[in-house]
């Protein structure tokens, strides 16, 4: 067993970081991870960390001995994973972690600092990183991830020896379902073809019914567009669909930090007021709150729009006469209608309609009106016979 089991599909990146872990000299203290969502960023960060901070001669990353499973858990006290649920990363936390970059390591033999979600480095956040990436201390190594190198500025991005991930084969998205997760084979195939070899949609497609039954209904949204009223129903849904799901994971974390804070703070979690300064730390929290369930709202929507993308990818594929796999293959029939519905034109316009809307939301454009304007866009020409 290694540490770079679950890197799937990305054996010259870890043939890169066996040999930098295993090469005296050859280490490089900042690096950038890139690639699409579901590649294995993440995975393979947190890999390379483990890997670093293993003591088993001969086999770094052996992924059993305690520096590996803690470093793979997010646990070993020299191992700093910074995966943020908001927007942005603000420049308090990244100077934070320049801070924290100049300590020498406890326990183990580095001090390595991921980064899950570097593209959310503001730019005061990304400035305050800089010099610290540029000149670390000889034991501090800093992993960035993001989805492809334009998302950093220039300046950080030019300081880290990059790594790219690519997009694993579907077969081997479906062997690690299998292999890892126990689950069937033909559920296994199909979960990992519908997210896209994203392994985590993947794997969510693959053991949760509900996850199904909605991609179902966003695979159904394109033929159902007949007209303004239908666009405005299905952005509506979108949004409501995205906001139910919102809530009810901030619901349940939102009363657990709150008691949390309290009783940090010395506080009765059950007066009905609370002094002044803990009446301060609470409205610190709900915003914090706030904007972590916009961000989840926001990555919902985003996650239905690459699932409604790739029904249009597949009408093309099948109008054009491709001899590329469709994502949908249970879908046929709704896939061969719809090609007839629009042109090849029509559907290259299709999917740049859902990509300017995914660049509206990342922009904080309001996500009913962005939807509505999409799905208007969307509306079904008369289909073609």
């Amino acid at each position: 067993m290694s540490v770079f089991d679950q890197l799937v599909g990305q054996d010259r990146v870890v043939d890169t970081l066996r040999r930098t872990v295993g090469t005296p000299g050859a280490m490089t203290h900042a690096w950038l991870v890139t690639g699409p969502p579901g590649s294995g960023r993440s995975i393979a960060a947190r890999a390379f960390a483990a890997a670093l901070q293993c003591r088993t001669p001969g086999d770094a990353g052996c992924g059993e001995c305690q520096d590996c499973r803690t470093a793979m858990a997010g646990t070993h006290p020299d191992v700093t994973v910074v995966a943020t649920s908001e927007t942005f990363i603000k420049v308090a936390e990244a100077r934070d972690l320049a801070v924290l970059a100049q300590t020498r390591p406890s326990m183990g033999r580095w001090r390595v600092i991921v980064v899950e979600d570097a593209d959310r480095l503001n730019e005061p956040a990304a400035d305050a990183l800089l010099k610290s990436l540029e000149e670390p201390p000889p034991r501090t190594v800093w992993v960035l991830c993001a989805p492809s190198v334009e998302d950093l500025i220039v300046t950080v991005r030019s300081r880290c020896r990059h790594l790219r991930l690519g997009t694993p084969p579907v077969d081997a998205v479906a062997d690690l379902l299998v292999r890892r997760d126990g689950i069937d084979p033909a559920m296994a195939h199909f979960a990992a073809r519908a997210a896209q070899s994203h392994i985590g949609i993947a794997r969510r497609l693959a053991t949760d019914e509900h996850a199904r039954g909605r991609r179902r209904e966003i695979v159904a949204i394109p033929l159902s567009l007949t007209g303004v009223g239908a666009a405005l129903r299905a952005a509506q849904d979108l949004v409501d669909e995205a906001g139910e799901g919102a809530d009810s994971v901030s619901a349940d974390r939102s009363d657990d930090e709150r008691r949390a804070l309290l009783e940090q703070l010395g506080a009765d979690p059950g007066a009905r007021t609370q002094p002044p300064a803990v009446r301060a730390h609470l409205r610190e929290l709900e915003a914090r709150q706030k904007r972590q369930a916009r961000r989840q709202t926001h990555d919902s929507i985003d996650a239905a729009l690459t699932d409604l993308a790739s029904v249009y990818r597949d009408a093309l594929v099948v109008a054009t006469g491709s001899p590329v796999e469709t994502v949908n293959a249970n879908e046929p029939e709704q896939i061969g209608r719809l090609a007839r519905a629009f042109s090849p034109e029509g559907l290259l316009r299709a999917l740049d309609t859902i990509g300017l809307a995914r660049q509206r939301l990342i922009a904080n454009g309001a996500p009913l009106l962005v939807l509505e304007a999409m799905m208007i866009g969307l509306i079904l020409p008369t289909e073609r016979t």
